[in-house]
């Protein structure tokens, strides 16, 4: 497996407690971000290092997540139906940049809009999807942290699933190695390596609604 990983412990020592960030392993010039599927989809993806065949729609909205343990609430630790196989999907930083500029929040965000119709506006130009959520300890309890998911749709998805991709890696197994770990001695539990991304662009940061605090 090409991920970093390092113990909860030590992880929560290392990200903030409160705010709007975009956790992710990252490289200098590369971001993970994760996605759950069935493994029809995930071995095309395996095999063939991008996304397609049979089992895949290019015309439906796909969602990424960058942080590895919403990931895990969202597919139960790879145990909800079609959501059996967890990748990790490994982007050009300035490929996810240019997802994020193209998000739209997928409700109306005064303080981003200033009002409705101008929101509506720029839901309509976008293809990418902007979520914040409530970031989730392992367990799946909600945290003050606020975590980002972005969908994708159109022409930016098939981007993503056709030309951004560097790598794809199934981490299915070391999930439920976790999980059971999780389950029996807590204390030992491994996540990915995650530290607070941020844009180089500061428009993009205040576009994206990233709010930064003292741990930051």
């Amino acid at each position: 497996m090409q991920l970093k990983t390092e113990k909860y412990t030590n992880y929560l020592n290392q990200i903030p407690a409160e705010g709007q960030h975009i956790l992710a392993q990252q490289t200098a010039d590369q971001i993970i971000v994760y996605q759950a599927f069935n493994p029809n989809i995930a071995r095309f993806a395996v095999e063939h290092q991008c996304f397609g065949g049979d089992h895949y729609s290019y015309t439906r909205m796909s969602w990424i997540k960058p942080n590895f343990l919403w990931m895990m609430y969202r597919c139960g630790w790879a145990s909800k139906e079609n959501q059996k196989r967890v990748l990790a999907i490994w982007i050009q930083k300035s490929d996810f940049d240019t997802i994020l500029e193209n998000a739209a929040y997928t409700s109306f965000q005064a303080a981003i809009y200033g009002d409705m119709k101008t929101w509506k506006a720029v839901l309509a130009e976008k293809a990418v999807r902007l979520q914040w959520d409530p970031d989730h300890d392992p367990y799946g309890k909600k945290q003050v942290r606020r975590a980002v998911q972005l969908g994708l749709k159109g022409e930016i998805l098939e981007r993503f699933g056709k030309e951004m991709i560097h790598r794809i890696e199934d981490i299915t197994d070391f999930v439920q190695a976790q999980k059971a770990v999780l389950d029996t001695n807590p204390s030992a539990l491994l996540v990915p390596e995650e530290r607070v991304y941020l844009p180089a662009d500061l428009t993009l940061c205040q576009h994206i609604g990233i709010i930064k605090t003292q741990n930051a």
